[in-house]
């Protein structure tokens, strides 16, 4: 069900979501926090639609931030979806126009779910503090997605010299199955330190170097960050004991070996995660996450310098 309601207010939205709820039922009862996208029109469709799915193991109150043109009268239009075109949430879409277009942080505040965390989500470009933002400083939780930005690796630079507890990126959820398998990997015999790591993945993937970061800050040891053609995402991890090589590889995108010394070769299924479930994944912890803190503020720095990677021959 979707209802539009232009050139509105935010006390006609609320009183029309009171409506809904007596017409069709308590919807937000289960509701535990309310999602706030910053994005624009462009982008709109394609992130309620990631959120939508994110929802299904998260209830939410969707409420997307599209600011229009600054130029003209002030206006609000806005959207509201209910049922089979909301997921698991409801979604308030609200489009600012003219002077109210810089101000959506206090347009929202009326929407927000009482009593319930506030995670806010910035799916293309965000902010360069996205904490002293105004939409970032009423938030909990406060994610990018540093793979959007048109130079992820200064961006991730930004991102670092910004942090605050509460601030994550997409470009680490998309790793948390390649640490999880590295990370069990290390808790088998012979128990040897690591030496040294490689990480190979596509120039432009913030990803692969947070990762490469990760390695540095854990183990305290010499990593490599090999750089493939881009788009290519990240490819192989190596870490290198006395005993042999730890060796975690994904040269299609899909299915990934495992290749721990004295072991047989184990096939994985490692495909790209999507979107969907890398927000879902971040909805479900809200509180500050300090690997990520200690990977983007410190191991980022202990990765080899620019001259002195390696350029991958394929």
């Amino acid at each position: 069900m979707i209802v539009d309601l232009p050139g509105t207010t935010t006390a006609a939205v609320n009183k029309y979501l009171v409506k809904l709820r007596h017409d069709i039922g308590a919807m937000t009862l289960g509701r535990v926090l309310t999602l706030v996208i910053v994005v624009d029109e462009a982008g709109a469709e394609a992130a309620i639609e990631v959120a939508n799915d994110a929802s299904r193991q998260h209830p939410c109150r969707v409420i997307a931030v599209i600011s229009g043109k600054k130029s003209g009268a002030s206006r609000l239009d806005a959207q509201i979806r209910v049922g089979g075109d909301a997921g698991a949430s409801e979604v308030v879409v609200l489009r600012l126009f003219g002077a109210l277009a810089g101000h959506g942080h206090s347009v929202l505040v009326p929407l927000l779910l009482p009593d319930s965390p506030v995670v806010a989500w910035w799916p293309r470009e965000a902010p360069l503090n996205v904490s002293e933002s105004a939409i970032g400083q009423m938030a909990q939780r406060r994610i990018t997605d540093a793979a959007e930005a048109s130079n992820p690796q200064a961006e991730m630079r930004r991102r670092a010299d910004s942090y605050q507890p509460g601030d994550t990126d997409l470009a680490w959820t998309r790793i948390t199955l390649w640490r999880g398998l590295l990370a069990a990997a290390l808790d088998q015999p012979p128990y040897q330190p690591v030496l040294a790591a490689d990480v190979a993945g596509a120039s432009d993937s913030p990803s692969a170097d947070l990762m490469a970061g990760w390695l540095a800050q854990a183990l305290q040891c010499p990593v490599t960050r090999t750089r493939t053609p881009a788009g290519t995402g990240m490819t192989s991890v190596r870490l290198t004991r006395g005993s042999g090589n730890i060796d975690l590889l994904r040269p299609d995108g899909a299915v990934a070996t495992l290749s721990p010394p004295g072991q047989p070769v184990r096939r994985i299924s490692l495909g790209r995660r999507e979107l969907a479930e890398c927000l879902a994944d971040e909805l479900h912890r809200l509180d500050p996450d300090e690997v990520y803190a200690q990977t983007l503020t410190k191991g980022l720095a202990l990765i080899d310098a620019p001259a002195r990677q390696k350029e991958s021959k394929s």
